[in-house]
């Protein structure tokens, strides 16, 4: 990974109101689908791996950028990266992947990929977010593991 950052000065935007629980939310006995925003919920206080800063608070992840479908058990985060040639985009990728597989029901499909345009090396970082045994791999270094592990742990 590079010693020095890439983006010393990223824009910052504020950060949008946490969502109020009904008391059907906290039922367990009611039926409630997964939605855009409860995914949102769960990927938006992500650290940065560069800037003290959350993905939410960067743009990097959107609620508008989440597309759910529960019923065919699937999810799927578009993310963006704050340079088009961010170093940091497939480590940024795998923190929402493992965020999301250790967060959702083991039923569900989660595919995690750079929103389209926004990223010079956005094919190869898309191909190796879907190799499932490359991200096993990637898990397995113990380095890696730990920065991932550092990204995810404050974000709820």
């Amino acid at each position: 990974m590079p010693t020095e950052i890439e983006n010393i000065n990223p824009n910052v935007y504020d950060k949008i109101k946490e969502r109020v629980l009904t008391a059907n939310d906290e039922d367990e006995n009611v039926s409630d689908p997964f939605d855009k925003r409860e995914i949102f919920d769960l990927i938006r206080n992500i650290n940065d791996p560069e800037h003290p800063l959350t993905l939410e608070q960067l743009h990097v992840v959107q609620e508008e950028l989440i597309r759910i479908n529960d019923a065919q058990n699937s999810v799927h985060i578009s993310f963006t990266p704050t340079i088009p040639h961010c170093s940091m985009a497939t480590l940024i990728g795998l923190s929402i992947r493992v965020k999301l597989l250790r967060s959702l029901p083991p039923r569900f499909k989660v595919t995690v990929e750079i929103t389209p345009g926004t990223h010079a090396s956005e094919q190869a970082v898309n191909k190796q977010l879907a190799d499932k045994e490359r991200v096993a791999a990637a898990l397995e270094n113990k380095h890696l593991a730990e920065v991932i592990n550092q990204c995810i742990s404050a974000s709820g």
